[in-house]
């Protein structure tokens, strides 16, 4: 039984805050080190898997190869959805804990196995299907990783702060996203275009092995949310979580998913689309690598404040403006691009991070808000897994065959514009959920 207000002593509101602390280092650390793991991947796919693993495609079709490469970004979001099933079930039963640590000891270790892997010169085409296996592998994990992140932040927060608190693992996506890109710009400075594709490519994947030795022992020091602890106490846990939550909650289900794809669509664009257009259009990789790593810290600094905002004027406002900028910029952004200039690339793409951020840091309080807590972690990983599907898991290749059938690049900006409309609706069917009891 939880204990009366009035019996709160200092020493255990201080306790709490320790505790709160703990709770936002371990979601923020340890989703900074699943994305970071997922985005080299997506970076890499970008710059040098074509040749290096589809060598036959390259030389036979063309731009195929690049296609192909950028493709299998997008495969790994088919097995997303099962990665949140797994992780929800066992989440919504064991504990949101359990999951975060299998989850990040996952996605690492197909990293580093990424990054051991010979290519198609040496073991001819095992190599790209060893490389499909394990991106397959990180797509899995990254389902069952962001749900328990999210469970866990928003689980422990005081009322008032739950927007706050349930951006701290959201920021790990641009955190990991400016790792990625910086350990990548650090490579590409230090070594020639040859030593990069002979092995310099290599060093980010395995440089994932430190990580995951930090983020595992920062993850197990923290305790299982107070919200499932309680469900337990009062033993209200489903034993079948998956099929009590499509029975009762799948519009939510449906809106949570369509909420997320124009975000995750103009994300992935930053993450993966960017870099290899900015080279294409004749600038250097360590520039374009600069923009994007710009772009990816005014995403930390929105996504951040945007969860405090919600607390003030609530989730739906807060995506309604964020995707209304992401409307409002698409074009004027792809002008800018166009130009080729260092300045005004990375301009475009700080721009862009002011509606990303509004429209990614109110989500795992909104999501967790719209749920009750025995199908909480199967219904935001779900939803999560197919916004992702349906937004950036093939946003990359669409762009580039947009640009290709259409010859113009702006033809991607329409692409992204149409998906903020599905999603500002979406989130606009949403009642506004900031103060619901958990």
């Amino acid at each position: 039984m939880s204990e009366p207000v009035h019996e709160d002593t200092t020493a255990r509101g201080s306790a709490r805050t320790r505790e709160e602390r703990r709770v936002l280092a371990s979601t923020l650390a340890g989703t900074t080190v699943e994305w970071y793991d997922f985005f080299i991947y997506a970076q890499a796919a970008s710059l040098v898997f074509a040749p290096l693993f589809f060598t036959p495609l390259g030389e036979e079709a063309g731009g195929l190869a690049g296609i192909i490469s950028l493709a299998t970004i997008g495969i790994s979001f088919l097995f997303r959805p099962l990665g949140a099933v797994v992780a929800g079930r066992f989440g919504d039963r064991l504990g949101r804990k359990r999951m975060l640590v299998l989850t990040l000891l996952l996605m690492g270790g197909a990293t580093v196995l990424i990054g051991l892997l010979p290519t198609y010169d040496h073991i001819g085409v095992a190599a790209p299907v060893l490389l499909v296996v394990l991106r397959i592998v990180q797509g899995f994990s990254a389902g069952g990783e962001w749900g328990g992140a999210a469970l866990m932040a928003v689980e422990h927060a005081p009322r008032h702060k739950r927007g706050l608190f349930g951006a701290y693992p959201q920021v790990g996506v641009p955190l990991g996203l400016i790792l990625a890109t910086g350990v990548l710009w650090l490579i590409s400075t230090l070594t020639t275009d040859a030593q990069f594709l002979s092995w310099g490519w290599r060093i980010p994947f395995l440089f994932s092995l430190l990580l995951i030795v930090c983020g595992y022992v920062i993850r197990r020091i923290v305790e299982e949310s107070p919200v499932f602890r309680e469900m337990l106490t009062r033993r209200e846990h489903s034993s079948t979580p998956l099929r009590d939550l499509f029975r009762s909650h799948t519009r939510n289900v449906v809106l949570t998913a369509l909420i997320f794809v124009a975000q995750n669509a103009a994300g992935y664009l930053l993450i993966a689309y960017f870099i290899g257009y900015g080279t294409s259009l004749g600038m250097s990789r360590p520039s374009v690598l600069a923009a994007t790593v710009a772009g990816a810290a005014g995403w930390l600094v929105f996504t951040l404040w945007s969860g405090g905002l919600s607390d003030r004027i609530g989730r739906v406002r807060t995506f309604q403006i964020g995707y209304a900028a992401l409307f409002a910029w698409m074009i004027p952004m792809f002008l800018l691009m166009r130009t080729a200039d260092p300045v005004l690339f990375a301009l475009a793409v700080v721009v862009l991070s002011f509606g990303l951020g509004l429209s990614y840091g109110p989500m795992s309080a909104l999501y967790a808000e719209m749920f009750p807590t025995r199908v909480r972690y199967s219904g935001v990983s779900i939803g999560y897994a197919l916004g992702a599907i349906l937004g950036g898991a093939f946003a990359p290749t669409i762009a580039q065959a947009l640009v290709r059938s259409t010859g113009t690049v702006l033809s991607v900006g329409v692409y992204v514009m149409a998906l903020s409309v599905v999603s500002l609706v979406a989130v606009s069917l949403v009642r506004e959920t900031r103060g619901v009891d958990l």
